[in-house]
């Protein structure tokens, strides 16, 4: 059975460690069963494709995945890195910023 997360696709998140510490992105995908996310921007290969009759091919940029420990939510209040907790308004259960308690959108 695959893991859970707090972080979800479409979450805005920063990197901790790693050579891209300090940027920041979209997540684009989370690869549940390797404990790993794709970042919009973040953590960039060239790949070598080959020519098809729809694409031209050459060296490619594309986002590799990161480990999901060395990405965390951005406090929507202060751009910094934050925990997330969880609470119940109105009968609905959100994410909220432990840093600042702001909801995360």
């Amino acid at each position: 059975m695959a893991k859970k997360f707090k972080i979800k696709k479409g979450d805005k998140v920063i990197v901790v460690t790693g050579r891209d510490k300090g940027k920041q992105g979209e997540v684009l995908e989370v690869l549940r069963a390797e404990c790993r996310v794709r970042v919009q921007g973040i953590n960039q290969v060239k790949r070598h494709r080959r020519a098809t009759q729809t694409d031209a091919g050459g060296i490619v940029s594309i986002e590799a995945s990161l480990h999901i420990s060395n990405v965390a939510h951005i406090d929507p209040e202060s751009g910094k890195a934050t925990r997330v907790g969880f609470e119940e308004k109105d009968g609905n259960k959100i994410r909220i910023a432990r840093r600042s308690g702001k909801a995360l959108a």
